[in-house]
């Protein structure tokens, strides 16, 4: 067997080749692309048995996606994408000098790989629609995130010289369409106070009580205010009429990425299952397949799979001491979705709510309670899957039923 340390950059990849003893039998730096691809294999059929099979080469590389390691998998050779701090502890264990260079990384990855590969996760293979799915609820879910960022911009930039915008536009959100019309029409506070009913109504068309609503915008605008000097106010209005432009420009794509969201997912086999989960819609639903992907095999039990998801605590134990902690090394787009399901299953799910109930009865807070929640539902999931039924509230919760009766 040949063991591969990969340490990847943007332009190049710095390699080393081991065997079976750890003996060094080659470092050298590949370019990205095709050449250096071509190079890699020519690389492992110098040193590798001529009736050995690709599976026989084991890489290890601190990522899990991207055309390299496409490439790796489909020359049949076994690919382990780790995570950075992991390969950081390891580096630690053969040098404690600090001393970090990417041919003592690739050294390292190829140690790991050599030594700890039955501890390590194989990078497998997802299906061409999951892959599909990944890429357009990452990027969808991307823009909501920058949206945010840019909103909190013009949170603040509005506080600093036009704080009525927040109090009359605080019940639409300053992401919503009448209120960026409104901004953009009347950026400064001496602007908005001469917007009359009927452009404000304009602006809210399409939402309910428009002239309640339009009343009660106005007479906010129109009160007494603190604000900065002309000069100034014309300052941050330019700010605010780019920062809205911004905004608006993100609600638009994210609306078109939701529609390819929900075109890819409902294509994939695994969507009806996923949809019948408690507290999932179809964007959300997009997010659990995205970041779980769809491998057989890659998840050998709901443990390991939610070991991945980052919702079971992990336990320290030292002596008599014994404390359970939350795991703080995870995805976090998928931690975030397995959040927003939990908070929205107990909401709509019975059996949800009184598992919840029964955890903050127990003292347990809210947001913990949530990951307990969570970590139910990733369980529940995985048996769905697995044997692929949809979820059934009786079967999945018939546990606390029978504990109820004894």
């Amino acid at each position: 067997m040949l063991f591969v340390g990969d340490d990847w950059a943007e332009e190049h990849h710095d390699v080393e080749v081991q065997d079976e003893a750890g003996k060094v039998l080659k470092r050298v730096r590949l370019p990205e692309g095709i050449a250096g691809i071509s190079r890699f294999h020519e690389l492992v059929a110098r040193f590798v048995a001529e009736d050995a099979e690709p599976s026989d080469v084991l890489v290890c590389i601190e990522t899990d996606r991207g055309p390299w390691v496409r490439a790796l998998r489909a020359a049949g050779y076994r690919v382990f994408g780790v995570d950075p701090k992991q390969a950081a502890r390891h580096r630690e264990i053969l040098s404690s000098s600090g001393a970090k260079s990417d041919r003592g990384d690739a050294h390292a990855l190829a140690d790991m790989v050599r030594t700890r590969h039955h501890q390590l996760l194989e990078v497998a293979g997802d299906s061409e629609v999951a892959e599909a799915v990944k890429v357009v609820t990452r990027a969808h879910q991307t823009l909501l995130w920058e949206r945010t960022r840019h909103m909190l911009r013009l949170r603040v930039a509005l506080r600093d010289y036009f704080p009525a915008a927040l109090d009359a536009y605080k019940p639409l959100g300053l992401t919503s369409e009448p209120v960026l019309k409104l901004l953009a029409k009347a950026p400064t506070s001496a602007a908005a106070a001469k917007l009359t009913i009927s452009q404000i109504s304009a602006a809210l068309k399409g939402r309910r009580d428009i002239a309640g609503k339009a009343a009660a915008i106005q007479q906010s605008l129109r009160g007494e205010h603190l604000g900065q000097s002309g000069l100034v106010t014309a300052a941050y209005a330019s700010t605010v009429r780019a920062l809205v432009a911004v905004i608006t420009t993100l609600n638009a794509e994210i609306s078109t990425l939701e529609s390819e969201v929900e075109a890819h997912f409902g294509r994939h086999p695994d969507a009806e299952i996923i949809l019948s989960q408690p507290g999932i819609g179809v964007v959300l639903g997009a997010r659990v397949l995205a970041e779980f992907g769809d491998a057989p095999g890659r998840y050998t039990s709901a443990k390991a799979r939610k070991n991945y998801a980052g919702t079971s605590p992990i336990t320290r134990q030292s002596g008599k001491m014994r404390t359970v902690h939350a795991r703080f090394v995870h995805n976090d787009r998928l931690v975030d979705a397995l959040h927003l399901q939990a908070s929205c299953a107990i909401l709509h799910d019975s059996e949800v709510r009184a598992y919840y109930d029964q955890l903050r009865a127990r003292d347990v807070g809210h947001n913990a309670a949530l990951r307990q929640v969570g970590n139910r539902l990733v369980g529940i999931l995985h048996g769905c899957l697995k044997t692929r039924t949809h979820y059934d509230q009786t079967t999945a919760w018939s546990h606390r039923s029978q504990a109820l009766i004894a």
